[in-house]
């Protein structure tokens, strides 16, 4: 949606996401009134040049915001963009210290707002075939964690399913998936 996904678009008209439509109007007429070329005339080149890409930048701000839909779709992405980039990361576990639910087929991790971090064993075979063949490097762009030392570990953030926080989960990459040890039992 937006060409450049570090802009905030609610900073850009100095408001923030939940701002009514009137008040993000009031601050975008104020800004273009500022900034718009007609009304800085005789100024030096290169103060036009700025207040003419700050004009342009409030406008497209101002197009996106403006309307309901197209502002739902960016509050959405915007918050998936937050989601992935790694905050508010609350700890770091090991698969080995979380609980296997058998109900839920799923390894759980009690988050202290009482929600949980959930992981399904589909999820980490997924997630370590997706690293092996898409080399060193996590969603967020670090290096995977204990890497370095081991050349064994494997990891994911995984976020709560009832607050905002989230855990980096971490396993050995010769680990034996659920159904390998129960053929053994």
């Amino acid at each position: 949606m937006c060409a450049n996904r570090q802009t905030d678009l609610y900073a850009v008209l100095g408001g923030n996401p939940s701002d009514s439509v009137q008040q993000l109007r009031h601050r975008y007429q104020q800004l273009a009134l500022q900034y718009h070329p007609d009304r800085l005339r005789g100024r030096c080149p290169t103060e036009m040049e700025s207040a003419v890409n700050k004009f342009l930048e409030v406008e497209a701000a101002w197009r996106i915001l403006s309307d309901q839909d197209t502002r739902r779709q960016y509050d959405v992405e915007r918050r998936a963009q937050e989601l992935k980039q790694g905050g508010p990361e609350d700890s770091a576990v090991n698969l080995e210290d979380m609980i296997w639910d058998q109900e839920d087929c799923v390894f759980t991790h009690c988050c202290r707002c009482g929600g949980r971090f959930c992981i399904s064993e589909e999820e980490l075979e997924e997630e370590t075939g997706r690293m092996e063949q898409n080399g060193e490097e996590d969603e967020s762009g670090r290096m995977q964690r204990g890497e370095e030392e081991a050349g064994q570990q494997r990891g994911m953030l995984v976020c709560c399913d009832t607050c905002s926080l989230s855990v980096y989960v971490t396993w050995a990459l010769n680990r034996k998936t659920r159904s390998e040890t129960s053929h053994l039992r």
